[in-house]
């Protein structure tokens, strides 16, 4: 018997609300999770310390003590360039995100405080088609940087995204130049750029502006990388080592400078910020 069937006969069911999903299972230790509890803790298991995706605005309100806005350019709305269709229409996936998510597109740029420290933050959302990087995400991303060379504050990016959005064809691939080449405008303007990666960030995303950060600092056990281990594995034909692609391996190779728990980022972002930016 399932767990819903058995709340049924115990009739909870009504209580517990679990059609609206206030109660979640922890992918790791199958605990189940009242979701609000969840939340208070910033999404992690308290049962075993795995820590659930965030939304874009809940990385913001994560990070930022004084939001002045949660978007910045909030009238940059996606298109249908290239008339695209696969099981469904470019167009009806865009409008079916929006309405799951309430965004226009897989990012927005917020501006704010850190205490008493002002910053720009692109926050990206997986929840929008598997956070995708088009036109739009790299849009607002290089105008979020223009913002921070402007106002000569930081500039702070959190990756989530599975990589480049295929329903846009070469134009999305042309947002990995594009958001290389504001980061290095930003580095020769004397901006301070902190990368967080989470779970996960692969694809284009991962092989442009999230590895270009002064300082990269990725969550406990994201997935991190270009292709998935399943791609690589089954292109080598070899059994990649445990852990490959989780944010621990890629510290102890060297690739990332440090791995922070959720509860500690904001106090670290702060520091680097205060030290580094002055």
């Amino acid at each position: 018997m399932g767990i819903k069937d058995f709340l049924d006969k115990l009739n909870v069911k009504k209580k517990l609300n679990i059609e609206k999903g206030e109660w979640i299972k922890c992918d790791k230790c199958k605990t189940l999770l009242y979701s609000e509890d969840l939340k208070k803790n910033m999404k992690i298991c308290p049962n075993c310390g795995h820590t659930f995706r965030m939304s874009a605005k809940e990385r913001v309100d994560l990070l930022l003590d004084n939001v002045k806005t949660y978007d910045l350019f909030p009238d940059i709305k996606p298109v249908d360039p290239i008339n695209f269709k696969d099981t469904k229409k470019y167009k009806d996936r865009l409008k079916a995100a929006q309405a799951k998510t309430g965004l226009k597109d897989a990012i927005i740029v917020a501006n704010g405080f850190i205490k008493d420290r002002e910053v720009v933050i692109a926050s990206m959302d997986f929840s929008f088609m598997g956070g995708s990087m088009g036109s739009v995400v790299g849009a607002k991303f290089v105008r979020g940087v223009e913002y921070a060379i402007e106002k000569k504050i930081p500039f702070i990016s959190v990756a989530s995204s599975g990589g480049a959005r295929m329903q846009e064809g070469i134009l999305s691939l042309m947002q990995m130049a594009k958001t290389s080449i504001a980061i290095n405008r930003l580095n020769k303007a004397g901006g301070l750029y902190i990368s967080i990666l989470t779970d996960p960030t692969m694809g284009g995303v991962s092989a442009s502006f999230a590895f270009l950060g002064d300082v990269i600092i990725a969550e406990p056990e994201s997935l991190i990388g270009f292709a998935g281990p399943r791609v690589i594995e089954q292109t080598i034909r070899q059994k990649l080592p445990e852990g490959f692609q989780r944010a621990e391996f890629l510290l102890e190779k060297g690739q990332i400078d440090m791995v922070v728990p959720r509860p500690e980022l904001k106090d670290k972002v702060y520091n680097l910020v205060r030290l580094l930016h002055g």
